[in-house]
């Protein structure tokens, strides 16, 4: 009798793993990391090394490898119990910059609350989502994720197998939903990831993936870590030092900064015109991104549509009441870089035609076509708008009737960009560049570039009308830019 009793609770045993697998595997993971009272026992943990942080958005082509900061003096640092993470670490330009080559940085999250702290010491808080995204990282490690899953609020679900990895599903006790990944062969994490919203490319999967582990107090702990946007690298880190029950330091979000009744909204963005030649505004306002508007005989054409939806929002509205009863059919849009393109689905959803250099047309067309459902755009709002159209460049284009003449090139051999173009206008010697001069940049490594473009285009300047800086003689743009390398 006894026997078959134990046969019994053995068979329903059995059988409740069999219907929760994903506990299981989960179980599994704890136990190949050193088991469930040591992942639960970690309070604090601090992750030290050094690596790379790809620039995702600023390659010199779409298809070309990003260019990359090198990271030094990387520390992650984590109260697990509170929900509190400080990420600190330096980065150097490894690729040709304008503006300051080491930037130290300092982020920070307490629950609901996000904030960076400048060099200075201020803090200042961010946004919900930068908040939400900064606990999903929190949780981009294997004691995080495990100990969340093994909380007794979390829900496991959706238990499957991919090669050679099982994977789980965790809705942690919080409400955030993430994709577990473990190594069949060593039940240890492989990668976690999840999903979230990028402006440019829209719903994205973040996942960070895990190697070399290494014994420390009794657990297995990574010291690789591999973070990706989709299929592009944006942290890779080889860790030199892994601490577990350290000494923290003070995590929590300082007392003003938490004092905070909501985070703050995203500021209105203000665009003001300013005409510079007849039929020429330039659309200036808040931040360093400018468009340029030319009036030709029946219609508008937009140079630039920069930073966010948002501003492009305010510059196309801005650009129709200086429409005369012209409609803006067109948008240049200079190059590929992120805060360049950034309005590019605006303009699609208003059924624009864009015009830019032949490079950057197949990204551009994949660019529209992404899905933006986490956080909508006025496009995925106006699916109906698709397909794109574009008007690509190839070295020179001549946009022209008997109101204006605007003349297209391609920047050649550019290190910054090699997809660039510029504009100029022989009524009024006019140059409209992007990102190869701005008067508040700290060195210039592109003014032989720009020297040289004007030259072999035989253009005789007399104004430079940027997208970034300010509008300046183009003798005073050669004399700055001989003062400084």
């Amino acid at each position: 009798m006894k026997k078959a009793l134990w046969t019994v609770l053995a068979a329903a045993l059995l059988c409740g793993c069999n219907r929760h697998p994903e506990l299981k595997a989960v179980r599994a993971a704890a136990e190949a990391m050193g088991g469930r009272n040591r992942i639960l026992a970690v309070k604090t943990l601090t992750i030290e090394g050094e690596g790379e942080n790809p620039n995702l958005g600023q390659n010199i082509t779409p298809d070309a490898p990003l260019t990359v900061w090198k990271v030094t003096g990387f520390k992650r640092t984590i109260d697990l119990e509170k929900g509190r993470m400080r990420v600190e670490q330096v980065r150097t330009a490894q690729f040709p910059f304008a503006l300051a080559n080491v930037v130290r940085q300092n982020q920070a999250v307490d629950g609901d609350v996000a904030w960076n702290v400048s060099d200075g010491g201020t803090s200042s808080r961010l946004t919900d989502e930068i908040a939400l995204d900064r606990r999903l990282e929190l949780l981009h490690h294997p004691v995080t994720i495990l100990r969340a899953a093994l909380d007794p609020g979390a829900k496991l679900s959706d238990f499957s197998k991919s090669g050679t990895q099982q994977l789980v599903d965790i809705t942690t006790a919080r409400g955030e939903m993430l994709t577990l990944a473990l190594d069949d062969a060593t039940m240890l994490p492989a990668s976690v990831r999840s999903e979230t919203d990028q402006p440019n490319l829209g719903d994205v999967t973040i996942e960070t993936s895990f190697a070399d582990y290494d014994d420390v107090n009794g657990l297995k702990l990574p010291r690789h870590l591999t973070t990706r946007i989709d299929k592009w690298v944006q942290s890779d880190i080889r860790v030199s030092k892994n601490t577990v029950n350290g000494d923290a330091g003070a995590l929590a979000a300082p007392s003003a900064t938490a004092a905070e009744t909501s985070a703050p909204a995203n500021p209105p963005v203000e665009v003001t015109a300013e005409q510079v030649a007849p039929g020429i505004w330039w659309l200036a306002g808040s931040g360093n991104h400018r468009s340029v508007v030319f009036e030709f005989a029946d219609h508008l054409t937009l140079f630039e549509l920069p930073e966010s939806e948002a501003r492009a929002k305010a510059v196309l509205e801005k650009t129709h009441s200086l429409a005369f009863g012209k409609p803006l059919t067109e948008v240049i849009i200079s190059h590929h870089h992120f805060d360049h393109s950034a309005g590019l689905r605006k303009a699609v959803s208003e059924g624009l035609t864009i015009i830019t250099q032949r490079g950057n047309v197949a990204f551009f067309r994949d660019l529209a076509a992404r899905k933006h459902t986490m956080s909508p755009d006025d496009l995925a709002r106006n699916i109906s708008a698709l397909p794109i159209k574009i008007e690509p460049v190839d070295d020179e284009l001549v946009l022209k009737d008997d109101a204006m003449e605007l003349d297209l090139y391609h920047v050649r051999d550019n290190s910054h960009c090699d997809t660039l173009l510029m504009g100029w206008v022989p009524r009024d010697h006019i140059l409209v560049q992007a990102d190869l001069y701005d008067s508040g940049w700290l060195r210039y490594p592109w003014a032989d570039n720009l020297k040289k473009n004007v030259e072999l285009r035989r253009l005789r300047v007399e104004k430079d009308v940027p997208i970034h800086g300010k509008i300046e003689s183009y003798a005073d743009v050669l004399k700055r830019m001989q003062e400084r390398p």
